[in-house]
């Protein structure tokens, strides 16, 4: 109650919401259903109402299905792009109340008291409702009731509206699974003879206390209105954008640059407080025309310190037109990640931070996906034991572990004269003569048999470390399965 008003609250259920969202994308005219992978078999997720028409149901087999329905057009689901459209429709439900929140995975819950008189009544609100979600593409099964349960209940169990402040008339003929009950009490109940919402309210509490314990009896309380139930309203997300409208129109870089470090240093303690930094944000300058300059600026790690920021922004400045003046600055963190608070010590170093201002630096001028890095990888063979990543995407915190040492130089294998396991004392390569002086070996590295590399067929190499009088220092291996001497590498 709220100052003499009753509660309302009204309960929206898509029972064909994944499906419904591919269809509105992609429609198809016949069987459709969306498939998940569930203990190692591709099942039935969610179907529209022509799959269901052939017969088929939710957790199906894919197999089967298709043997019944041939005409099946199947797609793998979704599930994250399936939990942000149902937050879109949640937004979007705050058009009739300011109260709105999530129920389950397939639904919505608006607590709209005090807000039907703004449709002319809650049968025209609900009659917009219903409107609307069908001419968007998605079957919708609405509850009004005075209590979260009972609307729920009706959603998805008897589609209407129970009179206020009389929840029982509306429930009494629906089957006690309305309650929100697991399967295991409901076929318990029914196997008693209790199989509707009326016969349970009439049974004696206590014996049903003792046998199925508390939970059935909040579940009916709640549904009744004897006991309350919360409706918490998802927050909105944080919004990391800042602007600034100048009374006279700005032209200088040097003007343009400190009008965005007043909206840069409002946008960090924005972002600190979230504990989050900015990992691309876009700086748009409007001029007096109404045209926009956009400059955007991609970080290669999460900031919040607006001065390391600030000088990143000069050489995107610098080529904006300003035309006849800028008169709005709007700066925007259109990307950001986690960046906790961390403890600083006395011996911190601030070389990791210059490397991540001049890889941002860089990238401004050739992308940061242009700047890699070597990074190792879990592989005893030498040519696949390091990986190339982007450096604005990676952390170099992995440490190069090897048994033995490896050059620093690698190149595909180069054979050269030799017989024999022992390396050669003499030998040409490329086109030098070479004479060995000290050789250190063998080290046998054999092929992974689970992956089909043809430079490996030649089976099991051992490699060996050899000084030449000549200066050079090369890595050498043998393959006794198939004989044969090759240059793989050179040291420093």
């Amino acid at each position: 109650m709220f100052d003499g008003i009753r509660r309302r609250v009204v309960c929206v259920w898509f029972p064909r919401l994944a499906s419904d969202r591919v269809l509105r994308a992609h429609p198809i005219d016949g069987p459709f259903a969306l498939t998940l992978q569930e203990k190692n078999a591709n099942r039935l997720y969610c179907l529209n109402i022509q799959a269901e028409r052939q017969g088929l149901h939710r957790g199906m087999p894919y197999s089967d299905a298709r043997a019944f329905c041939p005409t099946l057009h199947s797609r793998p689901a979704d599930l994250d792009a399936d939990r942000k459209f149902l937050h879109v429709l949640r937004r979007w439900a705050t058009r009739y109340c300011p109260w709105v929140g999530l129920e389950g995975e397939d639904g919505l819950v608006l607590d709209i008291t005090g807000a039907a008189h703004l449709f002319a009544g809650e049968a025209p609100m609900l009659a917009d409702m219903r409107r609307r979600l069908a001419r968007a593409g998605l079957a919708a099964r609405i509850g009004l009731a005075d209590t979260r349960g009972a609307a729920w209940a009706l959603a998805h169990h008897g589609e209407g509206q129970a009179e206020a402040g009389r929840p029982l008339d509306a429930l009494a003929g629906l089957p006690v699974a309305a309650l929100r009950l697991d399967d295991k009490t409901v076929t318990a109940l029914q196997r008693l003879g209790l199989r509707s919402i009326g016969d349970l309210e009439r049974v004696a509490r206590a014996p049903l206390a003792r046998r199925f314990g508390p939970g059935l009896l909040v579940r009916l309380d709640q549904a009744l209105g004897r006991q309350s139930e919360q409706i918490s309203p998802l927050a909105e997300p944080p919004h990391y954008g800042v602007r600034m409208t100048l009374p006279e129109p700005i032209g200088l870089q040097d003007d343009v640059l400190a009008g965005t470090a007043r909206l840069l240093d409002r946008l960090c303690l924005r972002l600190k407080a979230q504990e989050v930094g900015a990992r691309v944000l876009c700086l748009t300058l409007r001029r007096v025309d109404q045209e926009a300059r956009t400059v955007e600026l991609r970080l290669a790690r999460p900031l919040h310190d607006p001065h390391r920021i600030l000088p990143l922004f000069r050489r995107g400045v610098t080529d904006v037109e300003a035309g006849f003046g800028i008169d709005q600055i709007r700066l925007e963190a259109t990307r950001v990640e986690p960046l906790p608070v961390e403890q600083l010590s006395h011996v911190a170093s601030r070389g990791k931070d210059r490397v991540d201002d001049l890889i941002s630096r860089l990238g401004t001028r050739i992308g940061l996906e242009n700047i890699q890095r070597f990074l190792p990888a879990d592989s005893h063979i030498p040519e696949r034991g390091f990986l190339i990543a982007p450096a604005a995407c990676s952390d170099p915190d992995g440490a190069w572990c090897s048994p033995r040492p490896r050059p620093l130089r690698l190149f595909p294998p180069e054979p050269i004269d030799g017989e024999g396991p022992r390396p050669p004392e003499r030998f040409r390569w490329r086109r030098m003569s070479l004479c060995t002086t000290r050789a250190t070996g063998p080290e046998r590295i054999a092929p992974e048999w689970w992956l089909e590399d043809a430079g490996w067929r030649s089976g099991v190499r051992d490699y060996w470390q050899a000084e030449t009088r000549q200066g050079r220092r090369l890595w050498l291996f043998y393959t006794p399965q198939n004989p044969g001497w090759f240059v793989q590498g050179e040291f420093a």
